[in-house]
Order: structure tokens, then sequence, then C-alpha cells
């Protein structure tokens, strides 16, 4: 059902599931755009670039920096590319997904379309529901690759499919679990991004824990309302994958979009954060993209709000988190 599995992408986050596949399969294959860094990888036994205390067994590494190559030899593809730039890798491809089972991992929105990524493969490369799954959950790759207790829900309309893939992932410090919810997943993926800007925001301007507690749990409420609106499904907000996944996102340093949040906070523009990082914060894409589903949706949506202020039409964080302040309880 599974059958052959590869992974497309490159970053952190990548390499983590590579390591967790790597852990129950004889071998994988592995996307990554350039040819230097497959060359580098297969020289090192690393990832040049990302979670470099990983070793692999670059032997069980099918590497290719030609798409075609890899979903023609693959069954089963985990896509982890940051959201920006899926359109341009799916650009090159002239092989057909229809038939493959397609796993994502990229917790952020299509840019332009405002379409999580299920729904894209779906509406524009024929997907079936039923070979469409969502890979969810508290899960820093950073943790991943330091053999740390982790917990993944793996979301599919098709159980059998989506217990055959948890199988893949799961061992020692792995714990899988799987859901129907597929689209509540991944919108709790993009919102939580949105959310941890937030928190970090608010550390920047020196806000305390008192406040970042009553920042988060209204988070849960405004992604919870979100959910019901959109996906009104029997789900439970304060599981795992959803609030988990909110919770780590906004209070961990391994957090980008945190780290990004505090250095917004603390006076950097956008563009000199995002410089100075050096890696994408997908909430920031998030943020934009939600507002404009949003305008169609009308959920009272007040953290969204605020960060979108922020971030896209330049409102000085101090005045807007204190507004923001004064509307919790």
């Amino acid at each position: 059902m599974i059958g052959k599995i590869a992974v497309l992408g490159g970053g952190s986050w990548a390499t983590a599931i590579a390591k967790m596949l790597l852990e129950r399969n004889d071998e994988i294959g592995w996307y990554l755009r350039r040819d230097d860094r497959i060359e580098d990888f297969r020289r090192l036994g690393h990832n040049p670039a990302y979670l470099t205390s990983v070793h692999f067994d670059v032997s069980r590494i099918h590497f290719s920096s030609d798409i075609n190559q890899i979903v023609r030899q693959f069954d089963t593809l985990v896509f982890v590319t940051p959201s920006p730039y899926l359109k341009g890798h799916l650009k090159k491809l002239k092989v057909s997904l229809r038939d493959k089972f397609l796993v994502t991992a990229i917790k952020g929105i299509v840019p332009d379309e405002n379409m999580i990524c299920s729904e894209y493969f779906h509406h524009m490369y024929n997907v079936p529901d039923e070979n469409l799954a969502v890979l969810g959950g508290p899960s820093h790759a950073e943790e991943v690759a330091l053999g740390r207790l982790t917990y993944l829900t793996v979301g599919c309309t098709d159980q059998d499919k989506a217990q055959a893939f948890a199988g893949m992932l799961a061992s020692h410090y792995v714990k899988t679990k799987t859901c129907p919810d597929v689209i509540g997943i991944e919108y709790a993926s993009v919102l939580k991004n949105v959310y941890a800007i937030a928190a970090g925001i608010c550390h920047g301007l020196k806000y305390g824990d008192n406040f970042q507690a009553v920042l988060m749990s209204n988070a849960v409420q405004e992604m919870d309302r979100f959910l019901r609106t959109v996906y009104n499904i029997d789900r439970n907000i304060i599981d795992s994958v959803y609030t988990g996944d909110l919770l780590v996102t906004g209070y961990s340093n391994f957090s980008r979009n945190r780290v990004f949040g505090t250095m917004i906070g603390q006076g950097y523009s956008v563009k000199s954060a995002q410089i100075e990082m050096e890696m994408i914060a997908e909430g920031y894409f998030g943020t934009k993209c939600m507002k404009d589903i949003n305008k169609h949706l009308h959920v009272n949506m007040p953290i969204l709000d605020a960060v979108y202020n922020i971030l896209y039409e330049r409102i000085s964080p101090t005045i807007e988190i204190k507004l923001l302040s004064e509307a919790f309880r």
C-alpha cells in the first residue's frame, strides 16, 4: 500500500523525516534541488546545511535533483518543501501524481492560490482525497535529531493508509496515531505559526509569562472558531495535533516563527529579520494567506488581525499588542 517512500525537500524538517523513515525502511528516495548539495551530502554523510549532527548511511538513499525521476520511481511522496516554493518545484513535473500516495508535511499555504497543500494537490493535480495525507503534531526537527520523545499524527480520510504510513515513522522515540481530519490539521499547522509570531512579538516587547499564557489560551479559542467554520467535524481542539503543536511553536526557542516575531517586537523590520534569520518563517506568508481566506469567512480572529497589521500594514507592535491585550480577559 505504501510501497517505496521518497522525501521531497532539503530543510531541517525534511532531514528529520528522512531520519525517522530510514529507521523503518531499507532505502528511501530523496529529492534535493541542487546537485552540489547532493554531492556534499554524499561526501559528508549528512545534510551539509541542516541538522548536520544527523549522520546517514548514504548508500541507502537514492538522491536525485530530478523531481520527475523521484515521482516516477517512488510510490509514497512526502512533500516537505517550504510552501512559497512548492509551485516552483511542481512546475517541473511531467509525471502524473494521481496514483501516488502524497503526504504533505508542509506547514503552510500555497501563496497566490490561498489553498492548503492537500486542496492544491487535489484540485490542480487530480489526486483523490484517499491518496492525500498530512503529517502534524508538536515536532521540532531539532528534537527529532536528538532522539527526544515526539508525538506525530497522520491525517488521512483512508485510515488504513494513515495507519500504514504512521507505522513507517514509529520508533522508540516517535509515537504515532491517525486522524481523518486532514483539513483541520493543515489549517491548524498554518495558524500555529501565526500565533507563534504573535508570541515572539510579545516576548520582544517584554511581555511576561502571564500574558503569554493568556495569549496562547486565546489563540486556542481563535483556532477553534476558525476550524469549526471552515470544516465543522467532531474534533478535540486540545488534542496534541492542534493545541500541542500551537504550544511548542509558541514557546520553544527552536521555533523560527517565534524567533522571527521576537525580532519584530525588538524593532527589526520584516526584511531585516528575514535576512538575519537565513531561514523561512512560514508564518509570515501564512498570515497574509489566512487574512485573505478569512475575508470570505468573517471569523472573529483578533490575533491574526494584529499580526497582519504589524507585518503588512507596518503598524507599531507596541500599539497593536496593547490594543489586542485590552480585548483579552
